[in-house]
């Protein structure tokens, strides 16, 4: 049985303009311990599908499909069990740790709160494993940063605790949402690694954000393309990235910055935009933007085409 499975999730937010199909017929699993990759976009569906995992959907969304959480059914669930999920056997890694982190409780108190929510530690217990779990993630001096509070440590150091106080409590499976935004190139690879080594240390499940292309090939095991809210391409990292199926996925291996690029040489995008969530098309979402496009891509959404070895991409114009 796998650790997570999402089956069919569709997602629809309440907008000015009326329903927009925020995650279309979404279907994805993760063993205990497999790394998987969701890529794509701004506005793709990745972290709203993160957030439709956690139970934090914006008010008012209408969630259809399954979230299976160690076979137990999360959509529909009652706030109150998917509140003794968060931060205890489902930790999350958010994407802007200055907004995530409170800036009126001390870093001490953040990484030690799911301590005393869902082990029922002492304030002093919790204290002692926060710095333990500080020392852990390696953020310099870590007794002295206990009492801080966010806005006195930098970036790099907040994504630390912030790494911290998502594996306070051991949890089975580890959303990690952009993890590196806004850091610089060293920085970044100091946090990937340390992400990696903690999930191999504690046989954690993880499901890493990205729009970076070279991070997923490092260090996930399977990735999800991810376009107008539904995946596109799936499978194998190796698998994908080798073959690059589906046109979408292609175009954002081609829009990678390289090395030794002449100066001048303008790099190569995917023409247009990603389309309004209200304005998404009935077939496959990247007609309007693919060069390969003809006029039954429209019509409807493609299936999905078995490739092999657990690699699917939905395309009309691919041939197994």
């Amino acid at each position: 049985m796998s650790l997570l499975a999402v089956d069919r999730l569709h997602v629809t937010l309440p907008t000015p303009r009326g329903p927009a199909q925020a995650l279309r017929g979404v279907s994805f699993a993760i063993a205990r311990g497999e790394r998987i990759g969701l890529i794509g976009e701004s506005g793709c569906g990745k972290s709203m599908t993160a957030l439709a995992v956690m139970g934090l959907l914006p008010q008012g969304a209408v969630v259809e499909g399954h979230i299976r959480f160690q076979g137990e059914e999360l959509v529909g669930a009652p706030e109150p069990k998917l509140a003794a999920l968060r931060g205890d056997r489902i930790g999350m890694i958010f994407q802007e740790p200055m907004t995530a982190l409170n800036p009126l409780h001390t870093l001490g108190a953040q990484v030690g709160e799911p301590l005393r929510l869902h082990r029922g530690l002492s304030r002093g217990a919790a204290r002692a494993e926060a710095l333990a779990l500080l020392e852990r993630v390696q953020l310099p001096q870590p007794g002295q940063r206990l009492d801080a509070y966010p806005h006195q440590i930098s970036g790099g150091q907040r994504q630390r605790v912030m790494i911290a106080a998502a594996l306070a409590c051991g949890p089975d499976l580890l959303i990690a949402d952009e993890p590196t935004t806004a850091l610089d190139v060293t920085i970044q690879r100091e946090i990937l690694e340390l992400i990696d080594s903690l999930v191999s240390e504690r046989g954690m499940a993880l499901m890493q954000i990205s729009h970076d292309l070279d991070v997923m090939a490092r260090h996930v095991d399977r990735v999800c393309v991810m376009y107008g809210g539904v995946i596109v391409e799936s499978g194998p990292t190796t698998a994908v990235f080798e073959r690059l199926a589906h046109p979408y996925t292609r175009g954002l291996f081609g829009a990678r910055p390289r090395v030794g690029r002449s100066r001048g040489q303008p790099l190569p995008t995917i023409p247009g935009r990603v389309p309004e969530l209200v304005d998404m098309p009935r077939g496959c979402p990247f007609a309007d933007r693919c060069a390969l496009a003809i006029p039954r891509c429209g019509e409807a959404m493609p299936e999905a085409v078995d490739l092999g070895s657990g690699h699917y991409a939905r395309c009309i114009r691919i041939e197994p």
